[in-house]
């Protein structure tokens, strides 16, 4: 629902930039028909459950990239290994994005580097991973540590169903997201929020596929 009150905010006000604005004349002037473009929308506020959800979601995506990191290592399906690279790829590359997002709107960014290897310049502004309390669907020490042991299809097994968990966990935080009263109006931000949504709802659909595969 709260994705459906979104897209239907974004549809009303395309609509209303794209209606003639007239602009009437001085006494005895013609008026002036103005496109669109010059009317400026001021930029919708930035909520604390926007900065919550990406912050949160940098290091929910980190934990993703460390599983498949072990992927590489340790896994034996060619299949989970390629859908891993998919994942991999994609997330970091959206942390990426989700830094800058933060960066641009002066909000602290999750470390993702060596504290040693950085001087205080480029520590500014920074905030430490460690301190975030755990997102929805992240796997618990307890099972990244049984990953790490995991071998061959043991490890297939255990990293398709603790990518499910934690791709769950990653939609839970979009609808709270977009459940939160004034979040999710940045036009950035509700575009990446939904492409998480729908990549992470097929993925599911895939490695519960995969799965099945294990069965027969």
């Amino acid at each position: 629902m709260a994705l459906r009150i979104g897209i239907l905010s974004v549809t009303l006000l395309s609509v209303a930039l794209a209606q003639t604005i007239v602009q009437p004349g001085a006494p005895g002037a013609a008026s002036k028909v103005l496109p669109a473009s010059a009317v400026k929308v001021p930029a919708p506020p930035i909520s604390q459950a926007d900065t919550d959800f990406m912050q949160g979601m940098i290091h929910h995506h980190s934990q993703a990239v460390e599983m498949v990191d072990l992927l590489r290592k340790y896994g034996r399906s060619k299949d989970v290994k390629k859908l891993g690279e998919r994942i991999r790829i994609s997330q970091t590359d959206e942390i990426r994005f989700m830094q800058t997002w933060l960066r641009e709107r002066g909000k602290a960014v999750p470390m993702m580097h060596d504290m040693s290897k950085m001087d205080h310049a480029s520590m500014a502004g920074m905030m430490d991973m460690a301190s975030m309390p755990p997102m929805p669907g992240m796997l618990t020490p307890q099972q990244m540590a049984e990953l790490r042991k995991a071998r061959g299809a043991r490890f297939d097994h255990l990293f398709l169903t603790g990518m499910i968990q934690h791709h769950t966990g990653a939609l839970d935080m979009v609808e709270d997201l977009f459940s939160a009263p004034g979040a999710g109006q940045d036009t950035q931000l509700y575009e990446f929020a939904t492409d998480v949504d729908n990549t992470q709802t097929a993925e599911i659909k895939i490695m519960k596929g995969l799965l099945e595969k294990e069965k027969k």
